[in-house]
């Protein structure tokens, strides 16, 4: 559902969690007197640029809901040529409900059409401006989008992927099979759940959009010394200075906990985020194994971190209640499908015990395999 436990290093929540010196949700307006927070976003917004694969990215959004928003909105506003008309966003179904239920809430008063539908059934029509998919999705299913996004790219269609970013560690990035605009969450970066939020998103797209490009971007200039600077870039995108006739119209981002998971990518760094996905990815393969042989059926055998399984009613009640009395908290889906997944703090123990809870509650006799 795009939360995730996650581990906080301890030098991250003293020293920026904990410090005053970092609170504001805001990027500040003159913002160049403190270099050291530019810096901190700039990290942050390099490190979505690495992983997505795109060449820019602001310094962080809302939440994903609030920045796949603002990537509709934005492509709306870039249509053109035999695209001019065209008024509807294709939605996969696989796209987490919080992410398009702020989608639809956006697309009324700026009169676009939204359709939600299964990836295999998209009708790439002519009154279609941009199409939108989940990467993994979001009962954790991994899709090849490279032929839709090539059929998409010929029929002036834009592109957008929703992606959890620690999963492009291990993945092709979005940039790379023609993605035109790239959001999410940065929430498994080192910050905690929260019920549900603060979380920073991220927002990534082409060279060709930047001044198009919604929130703040932190750039890299000269003072007048000739020394290098960070300032605040393509302000003129902005409403304190365009007013009615700006293309960015949202200055509130999530700053503190941007810097939090920029600062969590230094401190790992490349090869540390790339070991924390795949003991997280082995875990979920281990799960999968042994859920295999007990003769349950899964929604998909392609995955990062989520394994999504079918039961029978009866079992799905059995095994909800079993889990309650063991504080696990599974996802219920409908038509009696499961979904488990695996975060950064989840051990091999508590893999076990789950799997003898569901073991023992199926009545599924199994030897484990490692």
């Amino acid at each position: 559902m795009g939360y995730s436990s996650t581990v906080v290093p301890s030098v991250i929540k003293r020293n920026i969690l904990e410090n005053p010196s970092w609170y504001t949700q805001y990027t500040p307006y003159q913002a160049e007197i403190s270099q050291g927070r530019l810096e901190a976003l700039l990290n942050f917004q390099t490190m979505v640029c690495d992983l997505t694969a795109m060449p820019i990215a602001n310094a962080s959004l809302l939440d994903e809901g609030t920045s796949a928003a603002e990537a509709m909105s934005m492509l709306f506003s870039l249509k053109k040529g035999e695209k001019k008309n065209a008024d509807t966003l294709l939605i996969s179904d696989k796209l987490y409900p919080q992410t398009i239920d702020v989608i639809k809430t956006r697309a009324v008063p700026l009169g676009i059409n939204i359709v939600v539908e299964s990836e295999d059934k998209f009708v790439l029509s002519e009154n279609i401006f941009a199409i939108i998919v989940q990467y993994p999705g979001e009962d954790g299913s991994i899709m090849n989008y490279s032929s839709l996004f090539d059929e998409a790219t010929k029929r002036g269609i834009f592109k957008i992927v929703a992606a959890d970013l620690l999963s492009l560690t291990l993945l092709k990035p979005p940039g790379e099979f023609g993605a035109d605009v790239v959001v999410g969450s940065t929430q498994r970066f080192g910050v905690p759940i929260g019920f549900g939020g603060p979380h920073a998103a991220y927002f990534a797209t082409k060279e060709e959009y930047k001044r198009s490009i919604p929130g703040r971007i932190i750039g890299i200039s000269i003072d007048r010394k000739g020394n290098r600077a960070l300032r605040m870039a393509l302000q003129t995108r902005e409403q304190h200075i365009k007013r009615e006739r700006a293309t960015s119209n949202i200055c509130t981002a999530q700053v503190l906990l941007a810097i939090m998971a920029g600062m969590y990518a230094v401190y790992h760094g490349k090869e540390g985020l790339k070991r924390i996905a795949e003991r997280i990815n082995d875990l979920a393969k281990y799960l999968y194994s042994n859920l295999n042989l007990m003769g349950i059926e899964f929604k998909s055998n392609t995955f990062f971190d989520t394994i999504t399984f079918k039961l029978n009613s009866e079992d799905c009640d059995k095994l909800k209640n079993s889990s309650l009395q063991n504080k696990i908290n599974l996802r219920w889906m409908e038509n009696n499908y499961v979904g488990i997944s695996i975060g950064e703090d989840v051990t091999f123990k508590e893999v076990n015990e789950l799997l003898k809870i569901i073991s023992e509650t199926l009545h599924k006799n199994y030897d484990p395999k490692t």
